[in-house]
């Protein structure tokens, strides 16, 4: 099961609300500073835009790939630990604004973790130390340390103390 906070709605759909729970002014501000470090291609430039302009804890040696769309409107509760890689356009959530209610999670990436191209990370989910997810994954509960999972549904494919991939994985994450 994901943490997520839940916070009930009435009246129109919870996306319909959404500026009773975030500003305007700091959607706008964090959707600007996400697409400048989405097709920003300097690492260290884009970890600042995110670090100091975002309010997100990212690891040092972190690399976040072209594209990679983080969340819009809670990106501080994100964190992302040292040496990572998140592939290209994967897109991190901290929320789900839903009919009756929305919900809200933190994310929490390991160090040393790579998240393969095109995966979606929900709300509320932990990925551990040196795990590895496959391209295409939609990370929708916690994956532990030294964990190599894939699909939607997400499902473990395999585990051990050194998580270093393969020929068949890295054709996998490619």
């Amino acid at each position: 099961m994901r943490n997520v906070e839940r916070y009930p709605v009435e009246g129109p759909n919870a996306l319909w609300q959404v500026y009773s729970t975030v500003s305007r002014a700091k959607s706008v501000r964090n959707f600007i500073c996400i697409q400048l470090a989405r097709y920003c291609p300097v690492l260290p430039l884009k970890n600042w835009i995110y670090r100091r302009l975002l309010g997100m804890k990212v690891g040092e040696h972190t690399a976040f790939a072209l594209m990679v769309m983080v969340d819009v409107f809670f990106p501080e509760r994100i964190t992302v630990g040292s040496n990572s890689i998140i592939g290209y356009n994967t897109t991190i959530l901290t929320h789900e604004y839903l009919i009756k209610e929305y919900r809200l999670g933190d994310v929490k990436i390991g160090s040393n973790v790579m998240i393969g191209a095109n995966s979606t990370v929900l709300p509320g989910v932990t990925i551990g130390d040196h795990a590895v997810i496959a391209a295409g994954s939609i990370v929708h509960k916690d994956v532990p340390a030294y964990a190599f999972v894939g699909g939607n549904p997400m499902r473990e494919i395999r585990r051990s103390e050194i998580a270093v991939p393969d020929d068949d994985t890295r054709s996998i994450l490619n």
